[in-house]
């Protein structure tokens, strides 16, 4: 996991500005030839990366000559890049009193190694010193600008902490080395992580090595971790690993293989059972010449977002996002626009299984500074809104570069170096307070089954959204055990179905408008039906105003599903069957529901369905499948069916 500097203080580069300053002058600003030649020795100590001498040297060059200004640049420069950065912040503003005029951006050095330290105060009234000056260029006015919002929002959201308790998730989870976040299945039983590892050798700056690992909830507890194991860890660096709500897709980076397109690229890998096939570069639409990283998939199936340094972004490292299009072929990447990026980076998305809100960390919107934890919201267009940043302390002066949050929605998960871990970076579970919560979800998890010999059946999934009939989730089961899980955002209702060769569909209806608080989930079995004649399948989403016969909005999903599985199996045709429940006369209901079959019969006769295939009766309420004396019973009863006449090869 790639951690960057929250304001990088590139000491060389400053050096050189002196140098080339001091240069064209022919001569530094001090007198004394000592004091000259032991800055120069620092300078050549400091070429070849001895820093401890080089120190010695600007002490001793400001020791010969207090007022020697480059001498202090010099100190401020070799303690940011040591380490000691309120040293560097003494020297930086040293040099500035005593001129200044000679480098004027020391006042500028000195601010933003204030604000890294979280100095705000401070760094506000040097910054508000070097703005004041004359003849700053457009550019700077607007950085300094931009840094000083940077210090008013931070001395606001210190005053106006939000709620924020983490809580170590202890030895199971994580240890000595770095711990990252990944992602978090949608009943909460897999929580997956990164483990950064250094290789054995003796060398303090060897690269770590990144494996991924699995821990699993044992009543309501996480297990101790193991590793993912082959074929997901490899001797060489794999990182950024994200898991598909339903558990089915594992994403993840890998930079400078042989198959891939540029840097670093995305690859991908399907679970069968509890096991995991071998990756695959994910392909050259989503990746290019340039990297692409950090990848997250919705729980809709279908959109991937990740990040990428390619042409057409705002600037620096942007998030796109990209459509599954059906047979492994994906939309040409997106980018996910100005609400959301900006001329820095943004990185670490995270789509929340509600699809409505969006987690990622920035560097270029107004925060504490360097990287901070944002949330943009979907509005009711499609787009992304004005990002929320998360507040303090949950971002502080460290760079906070990633967050993944339960479906529940109250419990976020970080990776944070806080005092009292076990050591590096560990991951932190904490509740998010109610402002930056996203939209409530549910699940249904359960298994999908042949009726007639109860094996397991690779089924394909698609939720509706009945009002807009736009399909919010495709999916599928898993091929050997049949299990799945789906997200179930709260506060509408859904057609649900369930589809697989030589079946017919399923549906189900799911009920949520109204609803926007946490449900237990829908646990359900699902029997399919092997297409083959008198098999009679209930159409859940078929709808009608009382008493009448005229087919409503909401049953187009259920209709087009059952056009498509008409299209699909040319040889099969049906019965449609209405019926009704034991309220009124028998002549009223064999009517009435003669007349809603007929309406549906209507409905695929003129969406191209050959009316040889099709017939239609109304039944009334002489075949009951619950008694009538309940309200649960009688809704059971009103329903319509279709029964598979015959199937003959076309």
């Amino acid at each position: 996991m790639l951690i960057l500097n929250k304001f990088p203080i590139l000491f060389l580069s400053v050096l050189l500005v002196i140098s080339t300053e001091a240069e064209g002058q022919k001569d530094l600003t001090s007198t004394s030839r000592k004091a000259q030649k032991a800055y120069r020795q620092a300078e050549k100590y400091i070429y070849s990366m001895d820093y401890a001498a080089a120190l010695s040297c600007a002490y001793r060059a400001i020791e010969l000559d207090e007022q020697f200004t480059e001498g202090y640049l010099l100190l401020g420069d070799l303690y940011a890049e040591t380490g000691e950065p309120l040293k560097s912040i003494q020297f930086y503003k040293k040099a500035s009193e005593l001129d200044p005029d000679h480098y004027p951006r020391a006042r500028l050095l000195a601010g933003r190694t204030e604000m890294n330290e979280g100095l705000y105060a401070e760094a506000k009234k040097d910054l508000q010193l070097y703005l004041s000056r004359e003849g700053l260029l457009q550019e700077e006015l607007f950085q300094v600008k931009v840094l000083l919002d940077r210090c008013d929002f931070a001395l606001y959201s210190i005053d106006h902490p939000v709620p924020f308790s983490p809580v170590n998730m202890g030895s199971q989870i994580n240890s000595t080395f770095d711990e990252y976040i990944n992602a978090v299945t949608l009943d909460n039983d897999e929580l997956y992580l990164t483990v950064g590892t250094r290789a054995d050798s003796q060398n303090a700056d060897e690269i770590r090595r990144e494996d991924f690992y699995l821990s699993r909830s044992r009543e309501g507890t996480w297990a101790q971790r193991e590793p993912l194991g082959s074929p997901m860890n490899t001797p060489e660096n794999e990182g950024a690993m994200f898991i598909s709500p339903d558990g089915r897709y594992l994403l993840f980076s890998a930079c400078n293989k042989t198959d891939g397109y540029g840097s670093c690229d995305i690859y991908i890998s399907f679970r069968k059972n509890d096991h995991w096939g071998e990756p695959e570069n994910i392909g050259p639409t989503i990746n290019s010449a340039y990297w692409e990283t950090q990848p997250c998939l919705g729980s809709d199936g279908r959109t991937l977002f990740f990040v990428s340094n390619r042409p057409g972004g705002k600037g620096g490292s942007d998030i796109w996002f990209s459509i599954y299009l059906q047979q492994e072929r994906w939309s040409i990447p997106m980018n996910a626009g100005d609400s959301v990026n900006t001329e820095e980076d943004e990185m670490s998305p995270f789509i929340h299984p509600d699809n409505q809100s969006l987690y990622f960390s920035s560097k270029g919107h107004i925060g504490m500074g360097g990287y901070d934890l944002f949330l943009s919201r979907k509005d009711e267009a499609g787009n992304w809104t004005r990002p929320e940043n998360l507040g303090y302390p949950i971002n502080t002066t460290a760079d906070e570069i990633n967050l993944v949050v339960e479906a529940s929605g109250t419990i976020g998960y970080i990776s944070s170096d806080i005092p009292g871990g076990f050591g590096g970076i560990d991951i932190y579970s904490f509740e998010l307070h109610p402002g930056i919560r996203p939209n409530q979800v549910t699940y249904m998890k359960g298994l999908v089954m042949d009726a007639d010999t109860r094996r397991p059946v690779r089924a394909e999934f698609d939720l509706s959204d009945l009002e807009t009939g736009a399909t919010v989730i495709e999916s599928f089961s898993d091929p050997e055990t049949g299990a799945f899980l789906l997200s179930l955002p709260t506060d509408r209702d859904y057609a649900l179905h369930v589809t697989a060769e030589g079946y017919a569909f399923h549906s189900e209806h799911i009920a949520l408008r109204g609803i926007q608080t946490i449900l237990d989930p829908f646990l359900i079995n699902i029997s399919l039906l092997p297409i083959k004649p008198d098999q009679v399948v209930v159409m859940n989403n078929i709808f009608f105003e009382t008493d009448q016969y005229v087919l409503k909005n909401e049953s187009v999903a259920e209709l087009t599903k059952l056009i498509g599985f008409l299209n699909e199996n040319k040889g099969v045709s049906i019965e449609i069957r209405g019926h009704t429940d034991q309220t009124g006369t028998r002549e009223y209901n064999d009517q009435l529901s003669l007349l809603r079959a007929r309406s549906v019969y209507q409905y695929l006769v003129d969406h191209g369905i050959d009316s040889r295939r099709l017939q239609y009766h109304g039944y009334g309420f002489s075949l009951p499948v619950a008694a009538n004396d309940t309200e649960e019973g009688r809704r059971l009863n009103r329903r319509t069916e279709f029964r598979i006449l015959d199937n003959h090869a076309p």
